[in-house]
């Protein structure tokens, strides 16, 4: 072939769009979908956050280091409790802590979110585009993209717990432990090093996996069989019905370990950072049910499930408008 004739064929070659590559956008990348997921679950954060604390009061009341023998519980339920808090500390009182909350998700959301979607869509390369991956397996990415994604995020969990208890414990004439976030932050690395800020990290993990189990089963069951049976359209009252279903067996599964997370990192530490209470999850789950009850581990299971269920919704709500929004494709 001659020379101008091969010139003329690479430029035609080159002029023509390649329908095999595909354009990256950055509404579609990685990045993009851990910002979204940060400030869908920010979102949700903020709305549900007086559930939070009203759920960490009631875990930790009937704690054998915080009430005496003699004297009675002062708050027994969810309502009782979140009347007492408005009543006694302020009404603002509701959202104390939720600073490390906000942190907290910035990793653990944004971690949970685009690490299980990397993993689901590996584990779809052996499939065609009309089968659908085994549950089991989205399951799987799941309960392991939570773990990391908590276990990145635990020292902001702790921070949180330890700030949402400094309002009780004036109440009751002690002496404040930490005065913002960051006290609590140096204090815990002062007095455990950096090992201390996970303390409550394998119970937090524990949970995590429950959750993220529960959650993900359910709400795929319960979605399926609403619009299968049913035949009810792939729609909000399904999101909203599949949602709370899916928060309830979550919290099933998740409080037990969400209590003994709790206790473990509000416990008070000696000079080493080590628990003065309980020395680990199994220590603290059997001293828990041996003093208070078997059914002492679902304390603060409604405000829970009250939670997890319009914590869920708001999220994935905000999520997927944010990102209708943007123009980014469907989750």
């Amino acid at each position: 072939m001659p020379r101008h004739q091969l010139h003329e064929a690479i430029a035609t070659v080159s002029t023509k769009p390649d329908q095999t590559l595909t354009k990256y956008r950055f509404v579609d990348s990685i990045a993009c979908t851990y910002i979204v997921s940060v400030f869908a679950a920010s979102i949700a954060e903020l709305v549900t956050y007086p559930l939070d604390l009203t759920k960490t009061r009631l875990q930790i009341q009937g704690e054998a280091a915080t009430v005496s023998a003699q004297s009675k519980l002062q708050y027994r339920g969810m309502m009782a409790t979140a009347a007492g808090i408005v009543r006694e500390e302020g009404a603002m009182k509701l959202w104390q802590g939720v600073t490390p909350a906000l942190y907290r998700h910035v990793v653990y959301s944004g971690v949970r979110i685009t690490f299980y979607d990397y993993l689901r869509k590996e584990m779809a390369k052996g499939y065609t585009s009309h089968e659908v991956v085994p549950i089991w397996k989205s399951a799987l990415c799941g309960i392991f993209a939570g773990c990391v994604a908590q276990w990145l995020a635990s020292p902001a969990d702790l921070v949180k717990v330890q700030i949402q208890m400094e309002g009780k414990r004036r109440l009751m004439g002690e002496k404040p432990r930490v005065k913002s976030a960051a006290d609590a932050f140096m204090q815990i690395l002062k007095r455990g090093g950096v090992s201390g800020l996970w303390k409550g990290s394998v119970p937090n993990m524990q949970r995590a996996a429950l959750v993220n189990l529960g959650d993900l089963t359910a709400y795929d069951t319960i979605k399926q069989t609403l619009m299968k049976k049913l035949n009810m359209p792939d729609s909000r009252p399904v999101h909203i019905l599949s949602s709370f279903g899916a928060g309830f067996v979550a919290a099933i599964m998740g409080t037990p370990a969400d209590v003994i997370k709790t206790r473990i990192m509000n416990q008070p530490t000696d000079e080493k950072g080590r628990g003065k209470l309980y020395s680990g999850a199994v220590d603290c789950l059997t001293k828990t049910v041996k003093s208070e009850g078997l059914f002492s581990i679902y304390k603060g299971f409604f405000p829970c499930w009250i939670r997890m269920a319009p914590w869920s919704l708001a999220f994935w709500l905000s999520f997927e408008q944010m990102r209708l929004a943007i123009g980014t494709t469907s989750y």
